[in-house]
C-alpha cells in the first residue's frame, strides 16, 4: 500500500518536475556583471548583478554616438562638415583614431573612428562641434541619460577615460543601446558592423570579435580599462528576433567575447519569441465618456514580442487592467491601461497599452449628457 500512494505521488508531481526541469537554466559567466534582454520587449532573460555601478570605459562612447546621431537628424551638425581639431581632442591619452592638431576632420570620419577605432580622441572633437567643450558634452549625456531612463549612470567626459564620479550598469547600458538600435536604426547599420577603418594611413580593426566569429552580430562596443576589466555590449539578430547582451568586467579580450557569445547563443537557443500583438494592432476598446467618439482602441506603438521558453508559448494569458471611467480629451499615445501577461497562473510580465487614437471633447450637450449619466452610475 505504502509502494502504490509513493507511485500516485509521483505521478501527481510528474508534471511540475517536468516544468522545472524544462525551464532554461542560464549560463554562469566569467565577469562580473551580466545582462541579457530581448531587444523588442526589453524583457530580461538572464542577469547577474546587472544594478551593480561600475565603470563603463569606452561603453560610454554609445551616449556619445547617441547624441551625435541626435545632433545629426537636428541639423547641428552634418556628415560632411569638417570640424578643427582642438590641442584637447589631439592630446587625449588611450585609444585613438590619430587625428592630427591644427587639421579639420569630417563629422563622418570622427563617427568612424569613435564606433570602429574606440578613438577617444574623436569623441573629444565630436563633443567640442556639438557642445561647445566637453563639458557642456557632458551635461548633455547626462541629462539624455535620465530620458531614457538610465537611472543609475553618471557621465563625466565623452570618452569614458576614468573618473570616480563616471559610472553605469548593465541595465542603464542595455537601455541604451536598445534606445541607439530603436531610434537610430539606419545608422547603426551603416557603423556598428564595420570590421575595419582606415585614417591617417592608418588601418584599425574593429574590437569587437564577434564581428568575425558570428555573422548574426552586428554589434555593438566594446570598453577597457585597468579598473572596468574587458567589457562588451553586443546584439545579434537571427531571423525577427534581436538579443542584446551586456558583459562587464572579464579577464581579457577573447573572454569578453566568449563569454558575450555563450550570453546571446543561450538566448537563441532555449527561448522562443512569441508576437502577442503587432505594432498599431487594438488590443481592445474602451468607453470613452464626453469625447466626439464613444470608444478608443487601444495597443501598441511597436511589436510587442516575448521571450518565452521553448515550447511555452500556449500557456501565455493576457488580462488588459484600465482606468475606468475615460474621460475625453484623449491623445493618441497616451497610456490608458496595462497588458497583464502570465503563464500557469503567474506574473511573466506588464507593458503599457496607448490610445492608438485621438478623441476630442463633445460639445457642451454631450459632456453634460454623459456628466448625468455618470452621477446617476
Amino acid at each position: 500500500m505504502r509502494r502504490f500512494r509513493s507511485v500516485v505521488f509521483l505521478l501527481l508531481c510528474l508534471p511540475a518536475l517536468v516544468f522545472a526541469q524544462q525551464l532554461p537554466i542560464p549560463p554562469v559567466l566569467a565577469a562580473k556583471s551580466w545582462l541579457l534582454i530581448e531587444a523588442a520587449s526589453g524583457q530580461e532573460l538572464a542577469a547577474q548583478a546587472a544594478d551593480q555601478r561600475l565603470e563603463p570605459a569606452s561603453l560610454t562612447k554609445l551616449m556619445t554616438a547617441y547624441l551625435s546621431f541626435a545632433a545629426l537628424r537636428q541639423g547641428t551638425i552634418k556628415l560632411d562638415q569638417a570640424v578643427p581639431v582642438s590641442q584637447k581632442a589631439w592630446k587625449t591619452g588611450g585609444s585613438r583614431m590619430f587625428i592630427q592638431i591644427g587639421t579639420e576632420v569630417r563629422i563622418e570620419d570622427l563617427l568612424k573612428g569613435m564606433i570602429v577605432q574606440s578613438g577617444n580622441d574623436a569623441c573629444v572633437a565630436l563633443a567640442e562641434a556639438i557642445a561647445g567643450d566637453e563639458e557642456n558634452f557632458a551635461q548633455l549625456m547626462n541629462r539624455e541619460a535620465q530620458r531614457l531612463g538610465m537611472k543609475a549612470s553618471s557621465f563625466r567626459n565623452a570618452s569614458g577615460l576614468p573618473d570616480p564620479q563616471h559610472y553605469t550598469t548593465a541595465r542603464d547600458l542595455a537601455l541604451l543601446a536598445g534606445a541607439l538600435i530603436r531610434d537610430f536604426p539606419e545608422e547603426y547599420a551603416k557603423y556598428y558592423s564595420l570590421k575595419e577603418f582606415r585614417y591617417n594611413k592608418i588601418t584599425q580593426p574593429n574590437r569587437n570579435r564577434l564581428l568575425w566569429l558570428d555573422p548574426t552580430v552586428d554589434g555593438l562596443k566594446t570598453g577597457h580599462t585597468e579598473g572596468a576589466g574587458y567589457c562588451l555590449v553586443s546584439s545579434a539578430k537571427r531571423g525577427a528576433r534581436r538579443l542584446l547582451a551586456v558583459v562587464l568586467g572579464t579577464a581579457s579580450d577573447n573572454q569578453r567575447a566568449q563569454e558575450s557569445l555563450k550570453l546571446l547563443n543561450y538566448g537563441f537557443q532555449f527561448y522562443d519569441a512569441v508576437q502577442l500583438y503587432a505594432r498599431n494592432e487594438p488590443v481592445s476598446s474602451l468607453k470613452v465618456w464626453k469625447g466626439k467618439e464613444n470608444a478608443v482602441k487601444l495597443g501598441f506603438a511597436h511589436d510587442l514580442v516575448l521571450a518565452v521558453p521553448k515550447g511555452y508559448g500556449s500557456r501565455l494569458r493576457t488580462e488588459l487592467v484600465s482606468q475606468q471611467p475615460l474621460l475625453a480629451p484623449i491623445t493618441r499615445g497616451q497610456v490608458l491601461g496595462t497588458l497583464k501577461v502570465s503563464m500557469d497562473g503567474k506574473p511573466y510580465g506588464e507593458y503599457p497599452v496607448s490610445a492608438l487614437e485621438a478623441v476630442e471633447p463633445a460639445g457642451i450637450v454631450g459632456r453634460a449628457f454623459d456628466g448625468i449619466r455618470l452621477w446617476l452610475n
